[in-house]
């Protein structure tokens, strides 16, 4: 039986990584970019490789757009060297960063940096893998909690997962005809290095996520890998054009 593949952007580290070994845990293997951490990356391939399944790791920056028909021909070259396939199953567009500023404080730069990152690169990069992409595969974008609350500092952030959101129902129809599902995966507050680490690392920024979401915690990395694998898996195929919020019942 021919094995799944996932590609993952931004799949060295944080909730990339986690879903990279929970769907090869469920036996899918995986293509994933890192942007700066090659040690991490390949770490992470060796640990996919322990779980019985196949993994590569390539170089991308999703801010740089001008790269991706480059990046596609790379992926095509590696589903047939390492995986002996044409097509892909799934993607995730997951590769993000973290920013805290004020409306009033945000700059351009900032904010066209945020737009290259959550919003333009997910939108030309899923655009130009389509080819590879298997015809009923799916794409998962990752969005954000704070597309739905509002937290002072994040006007500019929450506003590119805003885009997305409303990008993934267009995706989601246009699609629909090769049998592709689109959906939207909605993280509340993590406990990982993103955005400086603030919420694992700075105590009353974790007890303040606790105190205001209904499973009493801040989620965990392994609480998103979790929930990507499970709208990836088989039971799923009939959930398209959703957002999909895993926040553990924040601010609800």
């Amino acid at each position: 039986m021919t094995r799944k593949i996932a590609l993952i952007t931004g799949a060295s580290r944080g909730l990339g990584k986690s879903a990279a070994l929970h769907l090869a845990a469920q036996g899918v293997d995986i293509i994933g970019t890192y942007n700066s951490a090659a040690d991490e990356a390949q770490a992470v391939v060796a640990q996919v490789e322990a779980l019985g399944g196949k993994a590569a790791m390539l170089q991308l920056d999703v801010s740089q757009s001008s790269t991706f028909e480059a990046f596609t021909a790379q992926v095509g070259s590696v589903l047939k060297d390492v995986f002996g396939q044409a097509h892909f199953n799934f993607l995730i567009n997951n590769a993000g960063i973290g920013a805290h500023a004020s409306f009033a404080d945000t700059t351009e730069a900032q904010f066209d940096q945020l737009v290259a990152i959550h919003f333009k690169g997910p939108f030309f990069l899923t655009q130009k893998l389509l080819p590879l992409i298997s015809d009923g595969g799916r794409i998962i974008n990752i969005s954000s909690g704070l597309a739905r609350f509002s937290l002072p500092g994040y006007s500019a952030y929450a506003s590119m997962k805003g885009a997305v959101e409303v990008l993934t129902r267009y995706q989601a129809k246009e699609l629909g005809a090769r049998g592709i599902t689109v959906n939207t995966l909605a993280p509340g507050a993590i406990a990982t290095d993103f955005s400086g680490g603030v919420v694992r690392d700075n105590p009353d920024v974790n007890a303040m996520v606790a105190n205001n979401t209904a499973l009493g915690r801040a989620g965990l990395p392994d609480d998103i890998g979790g929930a990507i694998s499970t709208l990836l898996a088989d039971g799923s195929n009939w959930i398209t054009g959703q957002r999909v919020e895993a926040s553990g019942g924040m601010f609800l």
